[in-house]
């Protein structure tokens, strides 16, 4: 039972944690938020969204193999590829910093005359969906690398080694442990 749950249980529980954490962010936005970005998506909204999305999933099935335990440690030949798509999400915020700026100027290029506020806002908002999508898809996508660390860590305790670095020193193996 312990085996499975360390082989099998906890890596697939670690890799469903930042899509459920997604999934909370987005159900706890306020209806009327979520209504109007959804309405109010553009071009280059699809574009980070489906960029996003792609490093996600590509991330997690990463994250799932760097979970694995062999005998004597995990999978890391993921690791380098999960360290380059973590920083990758650090450039989403600034793809929606562009479409925030470009919905801006767009804003004022179709401004002429004297304009009341309350159109000039209803013109300006749209704008602010190029930022939403970039800053939703980077807290996306840094949370599989972390979940790598922290899994890994849970793992190996609960595969009877103590400190991270202790395989050596510790008097019984985690595999030995797992086997159980």
């Amino acid at each position: 039972m312990r085996r499975r749950l360390i082989l099998s249980v906890l890596p697939l529980m670690f890799c469903l944690v930042p899509a459920l954490a997604a999934s909370l962010i987005a159900a706890a936005l306020p209806v009327g938020a979520r209504a109007f970005y959804l309405k109010s998506l553009t071009t280059l909204d699809a574009l980070i969204l489906a960029l996003g999305i792609s490093i996600f999933l590509i991330q997690t099935l990463l994250s799932w193999t760097a979970l694995q335990w062999r005998g004597v440690g995990f999978d890391e030949r993921p690791d380098r590829w999960l360290t380059n798509l973590a920083q990758a999400a650090e450039w989403f915020p600034l793809l929606g910093l562009i479409g925030t700026v470009a919905g801006i100027l767009q804003t004022f290029s179709s401004i002429e005359g004297p304009t009341p506020a309350a159109i000039i806002i209803k013109l300006y908002a749209p704008a602010i969906t190029a930022t939403g999508s970039g800053l939703f898809m980077a807290l996306l996508n840094i949370l599989p690398s972390w979940i790598v660390l922290l899994g890994r860590d849970i793992i190996r305790s609960l595969g009877g080694d103590e400190m991270p670095n202790a395989l050596d020193a510790a008097p019984m193996r985690p595999a030995e442990s797992i086997r159980r």
